[in-house]
């Protein structure tokens, strides 16, 4: 488990560093040498970045002098680094020897110092963040720095293990992720290089076979192996000696009961392509068959890339049946768009705005899904649904770019949000905009491990019998009609009427007063559930607080069956389920990549898709624009007139019936509609004030303000 403290004693780091060594009889102190024997707090002025660290760092660089002598052959200096992300140099004398890894995890880091880079005498270290004009405040924890005097190859290959993993309800081999944590919670560097069936960073290792023997410097270290959301983490200790070979080994199992779905990630990034992150080709296809996703999608930027020969070469074919898609990169936003025919051409993404850039999508034959991506963050100065854009309220673009997609990312894990139900409730009301929308869960991964793949997920109603040879046409269809899950560390599964499940129209007969909605939450052993919610038109119509309910029940972490009131128009209902994040590093849930606030609490989710209940029994999923519209039309515009037509419908209608009044040149600041609203539903006066909210704040953005 992970441990992030500020300081440790000299005593502490030399049992941490040299017990092993020494014990070994192999290994002389002497040639370690300590010159720092703690973690320090860096940050340059500005605004802490998050609130769990200090408010003052000690400094915003690291300046360490010490006393050493001219190296007539490559050594290493090896340090300790928490919570990188962005670009920190580290300089030796007037040498730079590179730059810290990015990356929010634990972990040690190894810099070769190039011969006579060292002077007999005084010699300076220096570690410092890279000013450019994309450069913000960056907390930061570095030290237990030591200077090897022997050579990068010999720091990490003093050691070897030997781990086999199986599937302990088959017995054999199993694709998965080991992580590899020392005593004090770093992740180490391996001396191992990815291979045809490993995939390997800092900590690290995904195997294809099962297996992988790795170097490492000699020490104790916790081994985990895993194998994505549904299945079981095993773990074992050991002390690893300077010249000799360990071996350990663990089992695994699926935990997590998603017979009848495939795990989909509808986002996925390689370094061969994309140009950014650290993943290359072969390793995407091992990574993929570590964590368990059944139906991948390939979306390098502005390029159709076909996974299946190198899926084939790497002989990982028969665990996933890959989708060749494009994530369409455009200034103006960022679309995710399947399945491409191979070798079609490229849609323009030089686009001046969403309804160009659909135009320009559908061109590219047998496109059948277009996703919106992180509609939250800001991409070339464009915020989607940012306030300067979007009315958050209503749904609705201030440009008129027509949203023409028919799923939107309400979770990515590589860039999850301050507040986590933010992208859920665009979605939601995106819903009552009558955009029926599939919500997504998706990784956005370029990495090996900063971000680990389908982290975030999507769950497809679909045959998954035979996982290499899924029927690709019947699974987008059913994605497209919204017969989704979507997963990031939970499941939240929702049946209404033992019948009903994400993406159906629930039949509702004349004399039916309520419905029952059966809700499970489903997770493995390590992760935890602690709050439910259920919501109506984006509105919250029920909450409780939750917990494990049977610690030997695998897979179930929570169910129960409610009953709601059958209301008098169409509702979709959504359920979410939220609980801690996850802090061990054999499958860290990461901070936010575009954060609001520097407050944030770590969280894991799992959402059901939408299902409707035909109240109006017109076998229809009528959207709250729709009643709105059609109760306008009937107002004539008198305010009076909507205010009393609006009272048999929720506050999702009464926000789109105020925009549309406001649209039709009338203002909600009025008298008249001030006056009116005084005799209003509770239900209509919220709509009134949440659309008022939206929109000042749509206004003070346009407005500089």
């Amino acid at each position: 488990m992970s441990t992030h403290n500020n300081s440790h004693s000299l005593f502490a780091l030399f049992f941490t560093v040299f017990t092993s060594f020494i014990l070994s009889g192999i290994v002389h102190a002497e040639s370690v040498q300590v010159l720092d024997a703690k973690l320090h707090h860096l940050r340059i002025e500005g605004d802490r970045e998050w609130s769990d660290f200090p408010e003052t760092p000690e400094s915003d660089s690291l300046i360490l002098k010490f006393n050493a002598e001219e190296n007539p052959v490559p050594w290493v200096i090896q340090l300790h680094q928490q919570d990188v992300k962005m670009q920190w140099t580290v300089h030796l004398n007037d040498t730079q020897l590179g730059r810290l890894t990015n990356g929010e995890q634990d972990m040690l880091s190894y810099f070769v110092v190039p011969v006579n880079t060292l002077i007999t005498g005084e010699n300076v270290l220096k570690i410092e963040q890279t000013i450019s004009k994309r450069s913000m405040p960056d907390d930061i924890r570095v030290g237990e720095i030591l200077l090897h005097t022997t050579s990068l190859e010999n720091v990490l290959n003093e050691s070897n293990i030997e781990i086999n993993v199986t599937d302990a309800d088959t017995n054999q081999p199993t694709p998965c992720r080991i992580t590899i944590v020392r005593s004090d919670g770093a992740m180490p560097v391996i001396g191992t290089a990815s291979n045809n069936h490993l995939a390997i960073r800092a900590g690290a290792v995904y195997t294809s076979t099962g297996t992988a023997k790795v170097s490492l410097p000699a020490g104790d270290y916790t081994i985990y192996a895993g194998r994505g959301f549904e299945y079981s983490v095993a773990q074992n200790s050991l002390q690893l000696q300077s010249g000799k070979t360990s071996s350990t080994y663990l089992s695994i199992r699926r935990e997590v009961p998603t017979t009848g779905y495939v795990s989909c990630d509808t986002h996925i990034h390689t370094f061969t392509y994309s140009r950014h992150g650290d993943c290359e080709i072969t390793e995407r296809m091992i990574t993929l068959a570590g964590e368990g996703i059944e139906f991948p999608i390939a979306t390098d930027h502005n390029l159709h890339i076909d996974y299946e020969p190198f899926a084939r070469k790497a002989d990982v074919l028969k665990y996933f049946t890959p989708v060749i898609g494009n994530e369409v990169t455009t200034k103006l936003g960022h679309f995710n768009v399947f399945p491409v025919v191979k070798d079609s051409p490229l849609p323009n993404h030089n686009t001046a705005s969403w309804n160009e850039t659909i135009q320009e999508i559908k061109k590219v034959p047998n496109v059948r899904v277009i996703i919106l991506n992180h509609a939250r963050d800001i991409h070339s100065g464009t915020r989607p649904f940012g306030s300067l854009l979007q009315n958050e309220a209503v749904g609705e673009n201030l440009e008129g770019w027509k949203l023409q997609a028919n799923a939107m990312e309400v979770i990515n894990s590589g860039a999850t949000q301050t507040d986590h139900l933010q992208l859920l409730r665009d979605w939601m009301t995106q819903l009552n905009r009558g955009r029926f929308l599939t919500p997504v869960g998706c990784s956005d991964s370029h990495d090996v491990n900063r971000y680990i793949v389908g982290q975030g997920r999507t769950y497809i109603r679909t045959d998954d019998k035979a996982v290499e040879n899924i029927d690709r046409d019947t699974t987008i269809q059913n994605f497209i009609d919204g017969r989704v899950l979507v997963s990031f560390g939970l499941i939240t599964e929702m049946t209404i009427n033992d019948k009903y499940q994400s993406g159906d129209l629930v039949k509702i007969s004349g004399d039916e007063k309520e419905v029952t909605v059966d809700l499970r939450v489903l997770g493995p052993h390590w992760v935890d559930a602690s709050h439910i919610q259920l919501f109506a038109n984006g509105q919250l119509i029920r909450e409780k607080d939750i917990q494990r309910q049977d610690s030997n029940s695998q897979g179930v972490i929570w169910l129960d069956r409610w009953k709601v009131k059958v209301p008098k128009h169409d509702v979709h209902l959504v359920a979410i389920a939220t609980g801690p994040g996850i802090e061990e590093e054999f499958w860290r849930t990461v901070k936010p990549y575009q954060p609001t606030s520097p407050h944030f609490e770590s969280k894991i989710l799992g959402a059901s898709g939408a299902i409707w209940i035909d109240a109006d029994q017109n076998q229809h999923k009528t959207s709250a624009y729709e009643y709105a519209n059609s109760i306008y039309t009937k107002s004539e515009g008198d305010i009076n007139k909507l205010i009393a037509l609006l009272k048999d419908y929720d506050a999702a209608t009464a926000i789109q019936a105020a925009h549309l009044y406001q649209e039709a040149g009338h203002s909600i600041l009025s008298k008249a509609c001030q006056t009116a609203l005084k005799t209003a539903i509770p239900a209509t006066k919220q709509g009134f004030r949440t659309y008022f909210e939206a929109w000042r704040k749509t206004v003070l953005a346009r407005n500089g303000k």
